[in-house]
């Protein structure tokens, strides 16, 4: 499979990390920002002026555009990288036909209101093709692709041959791409991780220490596999590093966002405080919420995600919450 356009959907950090990738392989890219003052200032500066500002590119291989239309028409491959809560405000801007168009998800969240997952929101909304629909996820931080240090992309498409092909678009020295083809499994483990990081940040934020925090990951990669293994059965190993390893580098690093969102409410900040007070967005805030809601159907036992859940939004005090969860350990 080849992909000999390529368009960046959107303007934050794993958006930047992946151009960078991209472009040690490509001859140019296509990049998509909706605000024309952030294309002009990427243009005079050489970089991304908002996020991971270190990173310099050669703009003249990259054509800018905030006409979403226009980017979806010229490009054969769409690279969608907007945060999960402003997906749709995006997206549906789109007029034209991109049934045929090759997709990839890097959107590590569920599309509010719908409650689906990206790749199925754009089958069912637009026409794509299943096998021309792909996910990008970890375990990998976009801030250490930019330090460039040895870091690890999981590619998957239900056709495992694409996978692989844009895998090789994202290798580097530093960087390798594992391909799979478990496109739903990895789309919920990336949803399902983030909030089990709001969990680990209130934990670190309430001082709750190694022991308790050791017994919530471990609990928490059983609470994925109960649930994805419901939702969409497939053979899988819950151990991989595309689920365990990425669920780790997101509990533990001071790179996560979900994270540091859950240590501030850990420190006894209100959540409404601790949303003001991230310049990024924690997609586990609002992944938790849609998991909540598809959980309704499926009845798995989740008592971490109900924890975060009542700790979020319906105001339970964290320390308590998460001094009675530990009940369920195991």
């Amino acid at each position: 499979m080849d992909f000999p356009q390529i368009a960046v959907m959107g303007g934050g950090s794993w958006a930047t990390a992946l151009a960078k990738l991209l472009l040690r392989n490509c001859k140019s890219i296509i990049w998509y920002m909706r605000r024309d003052d952030r294309i002009e200032d990427f243009k005079r500066l050489g970089h991304n002026p908002a996020y991971l500002t270190d990173v310099e590119f050669d703009t003249s291989r990259i054509e800018f555009s905030s006409d979403i239309n226009y980017v979806v028409t010229k490009a054969d491959t769409l690279l969608l990288v907007m945060p999960s809560p402003y997906f749709k405000s995006h997206i549906d801007k789109i007029t034209v036909d991109i049934s045929g168009k090759t997709v990839i998800s890097a959107v590590k969240g569920i599309v509010p209101g719908d409650n689906e997952i990206i790749s199925d929101y754009m089958v069912r909304r637009f026409g794509v093709d299943p096998e021309k629909v792909m996910v990008i996820a970890g375990p990998c931080h976009a801030e250490e692709v930019a330090l460039d240090r040895p870091s690890f992309l999981t590619v998957g498409c239900h056709n495992v041959f694409n996978a692989e092909a844009f895998g090789r678009l994202l290798t580097a020295p530093q960087v390798r791409a594992i391909p799979s083809s478990d496109v739903e499994g990895i789309e919920y483990a990336a949803v399902l991780k983030n909030v089990y990081s709001i969990a680990a940040g209130i934990v670190h934020g309430m001082k709750g220490g190694d022991n308790f925090l050791a017994m919530l990951v471990s609990n928490a990669i059983r609470e994925m596999e109960r649930f994805v293994d419901e939702v969409c059965p497939s053979p899988r190993c819950i151990c991989d590093s595309v689920y365990l390893g990425d669920l780790l580098v997101t509990a533990y690093s001071r790179f996560s966002r979900n994270h540091n969102f859950g240590s501030i409410i850990g420190k006894g900040y209100s959540v409404s405080t601790a949303r003001m007070e991230m310049e990024q967005t924690a997609e586990g805030y609002y992944g938790t919420k849609c998991i909540k809601e598809i959980n309704k159907k499926y009845g798995v036992e989740m008592p971490i995600l109900d924890t975060v859940y009542d700790i979020l939004y319906r105001h339970a005090n964290p320390e308590r919450a998460m001094r009675a969860l530990g009940k369920w350990f195991i």
